[in-house]
């Protein structure tokens, strides 16, 4: 179970590294805008505020990847703690989407699942 659980996080690590591109980079070309769902004029108003929060989620990616790499070399103390730190903090972020706008709901499945499945494999797994 912690391997697959182990494979979730990484997937769930490489989601994230493109949101950071699409948010910290790619905000206002068509495409990206398309996906989010913004105007031209929302996403030159908004676009500080994606590029910080691109890295936010490049963050939580780095958190994961670091946390499967001491929990692959043994210290899995200190894995499950950064594991469950980033895929939780992206699962819970999705969460929200998915409450404060329901309209998102398909994005917040997209955003939430690989986290989802790291979390109730990882801990399954740490539990035996």
């Amino acid at each position: 179970m912690t391997t697959a659980g182990l494979i979730f996080a990484v997937l769930a690590a490489l989601l994230h590294v493109y949101i950071w591109i699409l948010e910290a980079f790619r905000w206002t070309a068509p495409r990206t805008r398309a996906t989010f769902g913004t105007t031209v004029e929302e996403a030159e108003t908004t676009k500080l505020m994606a590029f910080n929060q691109g890295f936010y989620n490049l963050f939580l990616a780095v958190v994961t990847v670091v946390g499967v790499g001491f929990t692959i070399s043994g210290g899995t103390r200190v894995g499950a703690a950064l594991l469950f730190a980033g895929v939780g903090s992206m699962l819970a972020a999705a969460a929200v989407l998915l409450v404060s706008a329901p309209a998102k709901a398909r994005s917040a499945v997209i955003q939430g699942t690989f986290p989802l499945l790291a979390v109730v494999l990882l801990a399954v797994g740490f539990s035996t």
